[in-house]
């Protein structure tokens, strides 16, 4: 695997660290709202929430100069599309009678194939997978020249995390043109996290009740970038999620869900090294305990997904949920894959076996490289901390399955 970070990040924080900002979350909230023409009184809830998210960042105490350049540009950038999708919308009102019809959305626990499967339902005849750019950009049609500003502006970001963050390109590597996942507009969930350790807002996660206001902000975003286009079945794609089942039918009562399965133990230490390299870039150091919270905060909070999606399951029924197991899909990809496109009603073409055997050949190169025990983890805990929920990576498994 490639290094997690870029040798030269310590002179870079170095260099950044006399121009940060005070760190006076509610005084850099009213900055951001007055460069954008943002009136608190036009969306207090969800200006309020994102508030909350700034000032747990500012009690993070090693969090690196480049680390609070990284979540101040988040937050803002998210405050500002927003902005942006509203006043479309205001403009546009026949915006929200745009129907989002038959949605598929895949679920899942991070390095379980849900990026493979999103990126591959996402290129079938007559579907459509956010792009990255669109998650962070939302309009509706945009000038040819607007929109490759846009795409550059992006992939120059996704370029400048991989130069900071090397090991990300065996991890997760990301294009601007790529579709990806709801993270990048949803405003609130365990991908901040990931960052840097937050106890406050990791509690607030599990304890708040305003997340429809969220799923409603994305069900408009998706009507914003399908206004005035060919329509397509929307793919989506979160972790987050999992969650999220019941209200993720409630808003979108035709859609499917895709569940996709590996066992716990294969996939916890994953997740965690998918953490510590975005961790170390965004803190000063890292130390033996920090890397015990990152083992503790991977199972407390991926388990809990897991345990509301399956607790939600329960009253959806059977057939609005797909299980898609890791180990059917990598043992014969084109054969699973064309299963699924006959259960979610997708024409299935030679071009599509093509694209699958393409996605999943081995490739040579570095690969991610990660162990339960460096984060104070072993297989007893996690199984513990899941349940029986790992056996569900081989048949037989509830519900519909392919």
């Amino acid at each position: 695997m490639h290094r997690r970070t870029a040798r030269a990040l310590p002179a870079i924080n170095a260099g950044l660290r006399p121009f940060a900002p005070r760190r006076d979350a509610d005084r850099l909230m009213r900055r951001m709202l007055s460069r954008n023409g943002i009136r608190e009184e036009s969306d207090p809830e969800f200006i309020d929430d994102l508030r909350f998210l700034l000032r747990e960042v500012t009690r993070v105490e090693r969090l690196s100069a480049l680390g609070w350049y990284s979540f101040y540009a988040d937050i803002e950038g998210r405050l500002r599309n927003r902005a942006r999708v509203r006043r479309i919308i205001a403009a546009n009102p026949a915006i929200v009678e745009e129907s989002i019809v038959r949605p598929i959305v895949v679920v899942g626990l991070p390095r379980t194939a849900t990026t493979l499967a999103h990126r591959i339902l996402s290129a079938a005849p007559g579907t459509r997978g956010p792009k990255l750019w669109e998650l962070m950009h939302t309009s509706t049609q945009l000038a040819d020249r607007e929109a490759r500003k846009v795409i550059r502006g992006v992939d120059n970001a996704m370029r400048m995390v991989t130069a900071l963050a090397p090991a990300m390109r065996d991890i997760h590597p990301q294009r601007a043109e790529q579709s990806d996942e709801c993270a990048f507009l949803l405003p609130h969930g365990e991908q901040h996290l990931a960052r840097a350790p937050m106890p406050r807002y990791e509690t607030w996660l599990k304890t708040r009740d305003n997340y429809e206001a969220d799923y409603q902000y994305l069900k408009q975003a998706l009507q914003v970038l399908q206004y005035g286009r060919e329509r397509a079945r929307w793919i989506l794609k979160c972790p987050t999620h999992l969650g999220h089942l019941s209200l993720i039918l409630k808003l979108f009562p035709d859609a499917m869900i895709v569940w996709t399965h590996r066992n716990p133990v294969d996939v916890v230490g994953s997740i965690c090294s998918l953490v510590e390299t975005s961790r170390a870039m965004h803190l000063r150091r890292l130390d033996e305990e920090d890397l015990l919270d990152i083992g503790r905060m991977a199972i407390d909070t991926m388990s809990s997904l897991v345990e509301r999606g399956r607790n939600a399951r329960t009253s959806i029924p059977r057939a609005r949920i797909i299980d898609l197991r890791y180990p059917a899909l990598t043992a014969d990809p084109p054969g699973v894959i064309e299963n699924l496109y006959g259960s979610l009603d997708l024409e299935w073409t030679p071009a599509d076996r093509d694209r699958v055997l393409a996605a999943t050949e081995r490739r040579p190169g570095r690969p991610h490289e990660y162990t339960l025990y460096r984060y104070g983890l072993d297989e007893a805990r996690v199984q513990a901390a899941f349940g029986d929920y790992g056996n569900l990576a081989d048949p037989p498994i509830f519900g519909s399955s392919v």
